[in-house]
């Protein structure tokens, strides 16, 4: 095998109110503070924001954390924004520790958590998302004294509603390609489409507008975007092309979905 050799990746591409002065009240008015803070969307919200303008979430695993930063510097090149590092990989948290350090305004997150040590390492390394391929309730109550999205895996409705009903703003529908695709993610909308979805395994970046125009809020893209033998290769590059491709179809499967309201 190669030696993976480190480069820098190109970066990717309200009104005044006037009043005269005869309007002005003779006495003090008292502004509240709160009122101001109900405005302000919490970090939970702007992550679940970024999610859903993003359409894709690019699911990241390596051998090594060497060849994880590089591959994750090429997919942001790539225009990626939204991203999730599985907890497999060596050296996770000192990966997504240095991605925080330089995107800070990326919402980067790490995937396959299934217990709450880890949940607690991921968020003090600045991890704004977590995600499990089932529901672990433990970490859930965890993430919210922390201001962090967590995004459990299921499978049912009864599974989706029950993962709602405890305080999941957002789940994950794993594994969509065993249970129908995107036709799946249709059904599952007639009954809940007050819970946002976020589709995962087995999907095709040529098939991600499909599955937010039945109704996925986003898409997770593992090798489709993190190939494997362009991982093996070193061939960033590759990882590069495929992400700009997902990014371009994600962002104008988005925008779709918006004129359609």
């Amino acid at each position: 095998m190669g030696t993976a050799t480190l480069c820098r990746w190109p970066s990717p591409s309200l009104g005044l109110l006037h009043s005269s002065s005869s309007s002005v009240p003779s006495r003090p008015v008292r502004v509240s503070c709160s009122s101001y803070q109900l405005l302000s969307p919490s970090p939970v919200d702007k992550t679940l924001l970024q999610i859903k303008n993003s359409g894709v979430i690019a699911c990241l695993r390596a051998n090594s954390a060497e060849v994880a930063l590089e591959a994750a510097h090429a997919a942001i090149a790539g225009g990626i924004s939204v991203l999730e590092i599985v907890m497999s990989t060596p050296g996770v948290f000192e990966v997504l520790q240095e991605l925080v350090k330089e995107h800070p305004a990326m919402a980067l997150g790490v995937g396959t958590v299934l217990r709450v040590e880890d949940a607690k390492a991921a968020i003090n390394c600045g991890a704004k998302f977590l995600m499990s391929p089932a529901f672990v309730k433990d970490i859930l109550d965890n993430v919210q004294c922390h201001e962090v999205l967590y995004i459990p895996g299921v499978m049912t409705p009864t599974e989706i509603l029950s993962a709602f009903h405890a305080g999941s703003k957002m789940v994950k529908i794993y594994p969509v390609s065993a249970l129908g695709g995107f036709q799946y993610i249709s059904a599952l909308r007639k009954p809940f489409p007050q819970i946002p979805m976020v589709a995962s395994q087995g999907i095709t970046i040529d098939s991600i507008g499909e599955y937010i125009a039945r109704g996925a809020s986003s898409v997770v893209l593992s090798d489709a975007i993190f190939d494997k033998e362009a991982i093996a290769q070193y061939n960033f590059e590759r990882i590069y092309q495929l992400a700009s491709s997902a990014a371009l179809l994600g962002n104008e499967a988005v925008e779709r979905r918006k004129d359609d309201f």
